[in-house]
């Protein structure tokens, strides 16, 4: 026979009783909406701190661009100072060039001059000189005709004058001979062996013994 003791069970704590008794349910629908609310608050946390994260970036990506364009700009005015700088290179260049020009063809003449003048040989004088473009018409007097061979072989030896022509000798009655010789020339020298022969000395004038350019 089976015998419960009542009274031993009706002794217990009632802390002991409602611990085996468990949760109510209605503590139980108090917790649901407190877990609602906590995993909201923490996806917001969550979805602010990526907010956070994304605005920082953009930040940072704005503040390279404004970077970035701050160098163009510098940049920009540094390729116009460069532009500006060789235009103006070219002008000077330019000026240059043609200041090279007019010294050259002031130095021409006189160079020229000076090779005609050593190209001279002895018993030889010249006259008159004529240029026309770029050719040139020597006339004068020689007491042989050895010295106009010798002025034209002279001639002939300068880098700068094309072989020259004898257009004309003429014997006159006083024992001397005139003669017409023309050529080309170019202030660029041609290479060629040998240099003008000639020691530079000026023959005793003869008839109207002064050398004139016309």
């Amino acid at each position: 026979m089976i015998k419960i003791n009542l009274l031993a069970e009706s002794k217990r704590p009632a802390a002991v009783r409602k611990a085996k008794a468990g949760p109510k349910p209605a503590a139980r629908a108090n917790l649901a909406p407190l877990l609602l609310l906590l995993g909201l608050v923490v996806g917001l946390a969550a979805l602010g701190l990526h907010w956070w994260q994304l605005d920082r970036t953009l930040k940072a990506k704005q503040a390279e661009v404004a970077q970035t364009e701050a160098e163009v700009k510098r940049l920009e005015a540094v390729i116009k100072e460069v532009e500006q700088f060789k235009a103006k290179k070219a002008e000077l260049e330019t000026k240059i060039g043609i200041i090279n020009d007019l010294k050259a063809n002031q130095r021409g003449p006189v160079r020229m001059m000076d090779q005609i003048s050593r190209a001279l040989p002895e018993l030889l004088w010249l006259e008159r000189m004529k240029m026309k473009g770029s050719t040139i018409e020597l006339e004068g007097y020689a007491f042989n005709t050895n010295a106009v061979a010798s002025f034209i072989e002279n001639l002939d030896k300068v880098p700068e004058f094309e072989e020259p022509t004898l257009k004309d000798t003429q014997a006159l009655p006083s024992g001397v001979y005139k003669y017409f010789v023309s050529f080309t020339f170019s202030f660029a020298p041609k290479p060629r062996d040998g240099e003008p022969a000639g020691d530079g000395q000026r023959p005793p004038a003869g008839p109207a013994g002064t050398a004139t350019s016309g």
